[in-house]
């Protein structure tokens, strides 16, 4: 049987880790697929469960050099500890110091800065013989996998300048004159410049990047419960199912429940991107990490920890996160080799070098340069940073997207196809409009009183719209009496100071409608009044649209994307909804496989299309899509058919998902450009001479630096 695991990865360096990892795994005749995401420094591996184990899986990798911990959905991400500067890298910056002050120094003529060449060479061999073991470790590790890492051209690189100065210090014709030419200050601030760079990237990929160090903040650690009578401060890891809770006025809820006793209001925007307050009181529901912006409520916890909606919400951004975009593999394919050639590319300058100059340690310092200048971590880089803060973007919208692919898929649509009822429309009906007979004597208000009168003695849907209507009016609504419904005609009763009165279908209230000039009467249920037989007027209810619909086709058709309307209702009504918001393809009458057959039409002509849907009738067209979407809480085969979940049953969320989608692809291809111009330009100015090691150290450093930086920028960009 086919199982799905996650596991954290600890110990990798740039991408060539994460191949060497994927390549080990997918060599195995029991793994169905495996990928590692270096930015989020997770593996997802998916493997036949009766030739092996989770624990054997993690042995595989562990024994490439790397630590594996299991990721369950049982137990939800724990916080990141502090990143601070370690005492390695303070020690470090010390060292370098006097070097940086040296150079300078001869950047301006006075060579007499630099510390003599016997105190050069203790600082370098403290920092090559001791600070920078990690960096052999892990070149080491790499070799031994069979895939090279950044770390083994830091390596070769720095221990080949301070083996050379060792050399030039202590056994050249030179040395003994004090004319060696040394240069321990290229690996102290090659090492030193390096460590800062994976310090600076580790730190951003832990904090910057990840939106699930915001979400964690969300719950809060102290809890007020009620125990034994009396309300107690207990950790929020005490807390059962069953607990009474209280949140008071800017506290977070801590877990889902159903509200006891109070009232107030609260944000979810969180898990919903509404960034509207909700009302709270007895019988509603709340849910884990919504802020209490008003008010005071005792609540029921009925979940707790990864079974609240956040903590589904946080394990599924941190699948995603970990998930791996098709766009990558140009990364995957360049890293694979890219260290090897550089190898070679470093090799061919030094015997190129030297052949032209002549002179062997020119020759050597270009081949160093070429060593450290070359950077796969920009590389490996540049798509799941992209996608961890796209994500992160997406979920504060209110959009979970299942995986990378699926927001790649995303940005390229061209097509959307919505469901109307519960999509475009309200998906309950509504008072569309109202008519009432001329010279009768009874005026809207009067004609909405009577026939609420009646008809909340009814429970059909058209009934409780009218109710709640007359209601909205705040109108005094009269009593009824001998109320009795006729199967398929009505409802009658005595209204006090009325007289008797029918409400149901226009002939059972002997009315004879004019022709109206608004469309929503030929398309909407009717529901007509009489008093003593004398009808008085009618009321036409139609499914209501969203308040935001026509805003959010606006967007779509904006971004020109084509919108279509596919539904199972008649062809005048869908026509009709469709005329009210300008799209011009509209498709009534529709079953299931013809909405999915006509999917397939639009993919076939060469559209991208993604599919908006919540019911079960939807889900052969949701599997159909390039992408779908399914509206929270829905049906659950729409949730699970679909590719993303939108957390509010609003297209606006749609348009967001699209353009979040487009502005992560765009900002990927960013980071691709740059970091192989990076490596495209860097390396043959190294070859050249026109950067020397320090130099290139510092600019390999700040590439991944910049990578991320530029995905940060998403964070920023404004969705319209």
């Amino acid at each position: 049987m086919q199982q799905k695991i996650r596991f954290q990865i600890e110990g990798m360096t740039c991408q060539a880790c994460a191949s060497r990892i994927e390549k080990v795994l997918n060599k195995k005749d029991f793994v169905e697929s495996a990928g590692v995401n270096f930015a989020s420094e997770e593996a997802q591996v998916t493997f036949d469960d009766s030739k092996t184990s989770v624990a054997d899986i993690a042995k595989i990798i562990e024994k490439t050099g790397y630590g594996a911990k299991e990721k369950t959905e049982d137990t939800l991400p724990q916080p990141e500890a502090e990143h601070h500067i370690g005492w390695r890298l303070w020690l470090l910056f010390a060292i370098n110091i006097p070097f940086l002050i040296g150079m300078a120094g001869m950047m301006i003529g006075r060579y007499d800065w630099m510390i003599p060449p016997v105190w050069q060479f203790v600082l370098a061999s403290i920092v090559q013989l001791w600070l920078a073991i990690p960096f052999y470790k892990s070149a080491w590790a790499s070799i031994k996998g069979g895939l090279a890492n950044m770390d083994v051209l830091v390596t070769i690189g720095t221990v080949s300048i301070y083996l050379y100065s060792v050399y030039m210090l202590f056994f050249s014709p030179h040395a003994a004159h004090g004319m060696a030419h040394v240069y321990f200050e290229v690996g102290v601030m090659v090492i030193g410049f390096v460590s800062l760079g994976k310090f600076l990237e580790h730190r951003t990929k832990k904090s910057s990047l990840n939106s699930l160090s915001l979400l964690l903040k969300l719950t809060p650690t102290q809890v007020n419960v009620q125990r034994d009578g009396e309300w107690q401060q207990l950790p929020i890891d005490q807390v059962q199912i069953g607990d009474l809770i209280r949140a008071n006025h800017g506290e977070r809820i801590a877990a889902d429940g159903i509200i006891e006793s109070g009232s107030g209001w609260a944000d979810e925007s969180h898990l919903t991107g509404e960034s509207n307050p909700e009302e709270k009181k007895a019988g509603g529901k709340v849910l884990a990490g919504a802020l209490m912006t008003e008010g005071s409520v005792a609540y029921r916890a009925t979940q707790l920890g990864s079974q609240t909606l956040l903590g589904d919400m946080m394990n599924a951004l941190s699948e995603a996160q970990g998930s791996k975009a098709p766009i990558a593999r140009v990364a995957d394919k360049a890293a694979a080799v890219f260290v090897p050639t550089v190898v070679g590319i470093a090799l061919l300058t030094f015997i190129t070098t030297w052949l032209v100059k002549g002179d062997w340690t020119v020759a050597l310092m270009h081949a160093v340069a070429v060593l450290v200048i070359a950077c796969p971590c920009a590389l490996g880089l540049a798509t799941p940073a992209a996608i961890m803060v796209g994500m992160g973007k997406a979920v504060k919208h209110g959009i979970w997207f299942k995986d990378a692919a699926a927001m790649e898929e995303a940005a390229h649509v061209d097509a959307v196809v919505l469901d109307k009822t519960g999509t475009l429309t309200e998906g309950r009906p509504q008072v569309a409009a109202v008519y009432c007979v001329p010279d009768s004597g009874f005026d809207e208000d009067a004609l909405y009183r009577i026939a609420a009168a009646v008809e909340q003695n009814a429970a059909h849907p058209l009934a409780r719209a009218i109710v709640s209507a007359a209601q909205a009016r705040d109108l005094d609504i009269p009593a009824a009496q001998n109320a009795q419904t006729i199967v398929g005609a009505g409802i009658t009763a005595e209204v006090e100071g009325v007289g008797l009165v029918k409400a149901g279908k226009a002939e059972f209230a002997e009315l004879t409608l004019p022709k109206f000039s608004d469309g929503v009467w030929d398309i909407a249920s009717i529901v007509a009044v009489s008093v003593d037989n004398k009808p008085i007027g009618a009321f036409a209810l139609a499914d209501a649209l969203k308040a935001d619909t026509a805003e959010a086709i606006g967007r779509l058709k904006k971004h020109n994307i084509d919108v279509y309307i596919m539904s199972g209702d008649n062809q005048g009504t869908v026509e009709y909804v469709a005329k009210q918001l300008g799209i011009a393809h509209a498709f009534g009458n529709m079953s299931p496989r013809d909405k999915a057959a006509e999917v397939q039409k639009l993919k076939a002509a060469g559209k991208t299309v993604a599919m908006v849907g919540d019911g079960i009738n939807d889900a052969p067209a949701l599997a159909a899509a390039n992408v779908s979407f399914a509206m929270k809480g829905g049906a659950d085969v729409a949730e699970h058919t679909a590719s993303a979940t939108l957390m509010q049953h609003s297209v606006n969320q749609l348009a967001d998902a699209l353009l979040v989608s487009q502005a992560t692809l765009k900002n990927i291809k960013q980071n691709l450009f740059f970091a192989f111009f990076y490596n495209i330009l860097g390396i043959p100015l190294a070859a050249l001479g026109f950067l020397n090691p320090v130099i290139a150290g510092a600019a390999m450093a700040a590439s991944s630096v910049s990578v991320l930086g530029n995905a940060l920028r998403l964070k920023r960009v404004k969705i319209d």
